[in-house]
C-alpha cells in the first residue's frame, strides 16, 4: 500500500510529499489559545484539525512530539504593540489576580478539549513560564543587528531584516504594500519603523504582569514566545508549525523573521493553517451576537441553533469539511451531521454482528482500504474519507439483510480499518446524543417530577403519585421516600 503523505505547505503554496527531518520522527508545534476568556468555536476547530492531523500520523507508526503552546502574558490587545494586555486587562476589570484569569480559562480550555475527544500534546508549556528563554533569543537577535533598544523596550528592525531575507514570505504581503499601508499608531514614535515589531516592551507602572530584564521591567512580545518554546522542544528546525489561518500575519511571519534572524535558516518545513468557521453564513463575533460558546451548543442555550447538539456530534461536522476550506455551521448542517454520524454508530453495532461466509465478498476490500488512506495521504481529506466510510455503510447493511456476502478474511479487514478510522483518526466515540445531555439539565428535569409527586402526595392523589414512581423505575430512575423527603438515583 502506498502510503506517501502529502501535505499543503503554506509556505510554497502547494501540496508537497511530506518528508520529516528525522526518519519516523516528526516534530509539530501548534499555537495553542490566549487564555483571557472562554475558547470558541472557531479555536475549537483548528485544535480538532490538528487533533486530526496528530491522530493520522500516530496512526502511520510516527513518533509525534506535539508541542502546544499556552499564551498567558504578552497578547496585547490590537496585535501591535499597542494597548492592554488582553489577560491583564480581563483581571483589571474582574478585579482579581491575572493568574486567576490565566487558571479559569485554561481550566474551560482543556474542559471543552476533553469533551471534544481532542488527545492533549506531548508537551504544553506556557509564555510566562519561559521568559527566561525568551530574555536570552532577545539578546541573539540584538547581537546579530536585527533588532534595537528605545526606551526600555526592544523592537525588532523589519526593514533591516528585509534587505537580506524576505519578510512576508508567508503571508504572500510586500514590505512596499506594509510600508504604504501602516498608520502611524500614537506610542509607536519609539520605532525606527512603523512595521517594526515588540520583542519586549518596559511595563507602564500600572501594568500588573511584569518581570525583570536587562533592559527594563516588563514583558515579552507575543510573537517570541513560540519560537523560544519551538525551539527548547523541537530544535532549531523542525517538521510542522500550524495554527488559524488569522496567524499567517502578523504571528507567523514574525516567528519566521525571528528565527533566521538568529540561525539564518528556515525554522520550519512545513507550514500548515486551518480555515474560518462561519455561523449562519456570517463571521462569527461577539460584537454582533453572532456567536455561540460550545457549552451553549451541547446544552441548547443560545438564540441561534435551536436545539443541542452533543459534542461528538459537532466534531464530525467539523471534520466532514476539509481543514482548509471554510464551514459554515447552522441547524440544518448539524442536524444532516447528527444523523450521518449514527448511521455510522448504527453500522458498528451491526458490523458485530455479522458472520462471514465461505464465498467471496462481493465488494473489494483491499481497494476500499486503499482508498481510505488515499484520502487521508492527500492532506489529511477527512471529508472524502467519511464518504469511503458511508460506501462501507452500505455494504455493511447488505450484508446484514443477506443480500450480499462477506469472507471472514475480508469481514477482518473490514472490521479493523473502519475502527482504525472511526475511533483512532477521527477521534470520535460511540457515546450517543442521549448520553451526552447536560447533567444540570437532567437534574433540573427530575427535581421537577419530584416536585410534582410530592404535591401529588400532599393532595392524597397516590395514583398519580404511584404512576410517576413506576414510570421513572421502568427507566432505572429510582425513588426513595424518607421523613425528611424524596430523592431519586439513577441505576
Amino acid at each position: 500500500m502506498n502510503n506517501s503523505l502529502f501535505v499543503y505547505n503554506s509556505l510554497k503554496g502547494k501540496k508537497e510529499l511530506f518528508k520529516p527531518i528525522l526518519e519516523n520522527y516528526v516534530g509539530m508545534y501548534i499555537c495553542g489559545p490566549t487564555v483571557y476568556n472562554y475558547v470558541h468555536l472557531g479555536n475549537c476547530r483548528t485544535f480538532i484539525s490538528f487533533d486530526l492531523i496528530y491522530r493520522y500520523l500516530k496512526h502511520l507508526g510516527y513518533k509525534v512530539r506535539y508541542v502546544r503552546n499556552i499564551t498567558d502574558a504578552g497578547h496585547l490587545e490590537n496585535d501591535e504593540d499597542e494597548g492592554e494586555d488582553r489577560i491583564a486587562k480581563k483581571a483589571r476589570l474582574e478585579k482579581i489576580e491575572p493568574m486567576e484569569v490565566v487558571q479559569r480559562y485554561t481550566v474551560d480550555f482543556h474542559d471543552k478539549m476533553d469533551k471534544f475527544n481532542v488527545l492533549p500534546p506531548s508537551i504544553e508549556p506556557t509564555a510566562t513560564g519561559h521568559i527566561i528563554e525568551q530574555i536570552e533569543l532577545i539578546k541573539l537577535i540584538i547581537n546579530n543587528g536585527f533588532a534595537y533598544e528605545v526606551n526600555g523596550s526592544v523592537y525588532f528592525d523589519v526593514l533591516k531584516f528585509n534587505r537580506e531575507n524576505h519578510y512576508g514570505k508567508l503571508s504572500g504581503r510586500k514590505i512596499e504594500e506594509l510600508i504604504h499601508n501602516t498608520r502611524s499608531l500614537e506610542g509607536q514614535n519609539d520605532k525606527k519603523n512603523p512595521q517594526d515589531f515588540a520583542l519586549w516592551k518596559k511595563a507602564e507602572p500600572e501594568h500588573i504582569m511584569r518581570w525583570p530584564s536587562p533592559w527594563s521591567d516588563g514583558f515579552p512580545g507575543w510573537h517570541l514566545e513560540c519560537t523560544a518554546m519551538s525551539r527548547k522542544y523541537l530544535g532549531k528546525k523542525f517538521d510542522i508549525h500550524g495554527g488559524g489561518m488569522d496567524l499567517k500575519f502578523p504571528h507567523h511571519e514574525c516567528e519566521i523573521a525571528q528565527a533566521e534572524s538568529i540561525e539564518n535558516i528556515s525554522p520550519v518545513n512545513y507550514w500548515l493553517h486551518t480555515n474560518m468557521l462561519t455561523l449562519n453564513g456570517k463571521k462569527m463575533a461577539k460584537s454582533t451576537g453572532n456567536n455561540i460558546l460550545p457549552d451553549e451548543m451541547f446544552n441548547g442555550s443560545n438564540n441561534l441553533i435551536k436545539k443541542p447538539f452533543s459534542p461528538m456530534t459537532v466534531r464530525f461536522f467539523m471534520l466532514q469539511a476539509h481543514y482548509r476550506s471554510i464551514i459554515d455551521i447552522s441547524q440544518d448542517a448539524l442536524e444532516a451531521s447528527e444523523k450521518g454520524l449514527n448511521r455510522l454508530k448504527e453500522s458498528l453495532t451491526t458490523l458485530e454482528k455479522i458472520t462471514p461466509s465461505n464465498s467471496t465478498t462481493n465488494f473489494d476490500m483491499v481497494a476500499w482500504k486503499e482508498s481510505c488512506y488515499k484520502a487521508m495521504n492527500d492532506d489529511f481529506n477527512s471529508p472524502i474519507l467519511i464518504a469511503h466510510l458511508f460506501d462501507a455503510v452500505k455494504f455493511i447493511n447488505t450484508v446484514s439483510n443477506a443480500k450480499k456476502q462477506i469472507s471472514e478474511s475480508d469481514l477482518h479487514i473490514l472490521k479493523e480499518t473502519f475502527h482504525h478510522f472511526y475511533f483512532d483518526v477521527l477521534g470520535l466515540n460511540i457515546k450517543t446524543h442521549s448520553d451526552s445531555i447536560n447533567t444540570i439539565q437532567l437534574k433540573g428535569v427530575l427535581d421537577l417530577v419530584l416536585d410534582l409527586r410530592k404535591n401529588a402526595r400532599n393532595s392524597k392523589d397516590f395514583k398519580t403519585s404511584d404512576l410517576i414512581r413506576e414510570s421513572l423505575l421502568k427507566l432505572n430512575i429510582q425513588i426513595n421516600d424518607s421523613e425528611i423527603g424524596s430523592s431519586y438515583k439513577i441505576k
